[in-house]
């Protein structure tokens, strides 16, 4: 589990933490004690559930793009944190197809920046750097990617989370070998579901908007199968890889996966069938004969390395992580406080955890 011991107290910079993934994470670093700095550009997404869980007042908030080396310097060295989890990114696919330039400056020159920084200010114990289950050299087959597979990338996106990859690798062994200064990992996560997600053509947000519209949303790719996660899986992940980190473990500076279980990799058409049925109210979708760009039609992740070296398994299977979306999606429109709800859920998966 998760040690509230281990981060009470703990000074940790946080980019990205306007995200969904970075709110979350965020959200669960606070609740455990740790003492975060958040450094971001405004939510990408309106809403969002940096602005609807409120947050911004349970951390040090600082307004800043990773691009900004200049900026992104200063802030490390005054937050002077002990671990950093670097999530800032351009994370859509579809976006990367407009805007390959931005997409290729944040992912792979932020990653370097970050790094940089840390590099200059001392003191930092333990890094993260968050890439993507698409950073590896796609061959559409059936074997799930281990991490010392080929990094890689068709379109723009996924190419420049191979990237950062390598950059992390380079820097790694470059400036933080041998014990000295940082230990330096990179973490690749399956497809992240779960409440307060509202970017633009991602499959869960939505469906869940057609279906709260009463309308019947459009589904890409049907077919492509991908590894389905609630977002608290790979983040419990990420925690337990920092821990790792600062305790020096041998070979916890490296790449890893954190995806589901083999049955959980399911067709997007399952997702969506499943995901109807959790709404009711005669939920529907339907398919989409516009022509698409370019996705990966098979991808799945080997996690064999982070369970036995980690000890870091799922805890909620597919099923339970899409009861617990839509259960959030609820509460929202309910009027529940969002950011005690996204709590509870936090708590639930450790309790869940800890009943195991």
């Amino acid at each position: 589990m998760t040690s509230p011991s281990f981060w009470r107290g703990k000074r940790v910079f946080l980019t990205g933490h306007t995200g969904f993934k970075g709110a979350w994470l965020a959200l669960w670093l606070t609740d455990l004690g740790a003492e975060v700095t958040g450094y971001s550009l405004p939510p990408p997404t309106d809403p969002s559930l940096f602005e609807m869980a409120n947050v911004k007042r349970r951390l040090r908030h600082l307004g800043g793009d990773v691009r900004d080396d200049a900026a992104l310097a200063r802030a490390v060295a005054e937050a002077r944190p002990d671990v950093v989890f670097h999530l800032a990114a351009q994370s859509l696919v579809r976006v990367s197809y407009d805007e390959p330039a931005a997409t290729y400056a944040t992912n792979v020159m932020g990653t370097v920046n970050l790094l940089e920084a840390v590099r200059r200010s001392g003191g930092v114990r333990a890094v993260v750097c968050v890439t993507s289950d698409k950073c590896y050299e796609n061959r559409e087959t059936p074997r799930p990617y281990r991490e010392d597979d080929a990094m890689g990338g068709f379109d723009p996106y996924s190419s420049s989370k191979g990237c950062a990859e390598l950059v992390t690798s380079a820097y790694r062994r470059s400036f933080f070998a041998g014990g000295e200064g940082a230990a330096v990992a990179t973490a690749r996560a399956g497809n992240v579901i779960g409440g307060g997600d509202w970017a633009k053509d991602r499959l869960v947000p939505d469906l869940l908007n057609g279906f709260a519209a009463g309308a019947r949303p459009f589904v890409r790719f049907p077919s492509a199968v991908r590894p389905w996660q609630h977002v608290l899986e790979p983040l419990a992940g990420y925690l337990r890889l920092a821990e790792a980190l600062w305790a020096g473990d041998a070979g916890a500076a490296d790449g890893w996966n954190f995806g589901p279980d083999d049955a959980d990799a399911r067709p997007v058409g399952w997702i969506a069938d499943r995901l109807a049925a959790l709404w009711g109210e005669g939920a529907a979708w339907k398919t989409s004969d516009e022509p698409q760009p370019h996705e990966a039609h098979f991808l799945r992740l080997d996690c064999t390395k982070a369970r036995r070296q980690l000890g870091w398994t799922p805890v909620w299977a597919l099923d339970e992580a899409l009861r617990r979306t839509v259960a959030w999606r609820r509460a929202l429109d309910e009027g529940a406080d969002m950011g005690d709800f996204t709590l509870q859920q936090i708590r639930a998966r450790q309790g869940a955890l800890a009943d195991a």
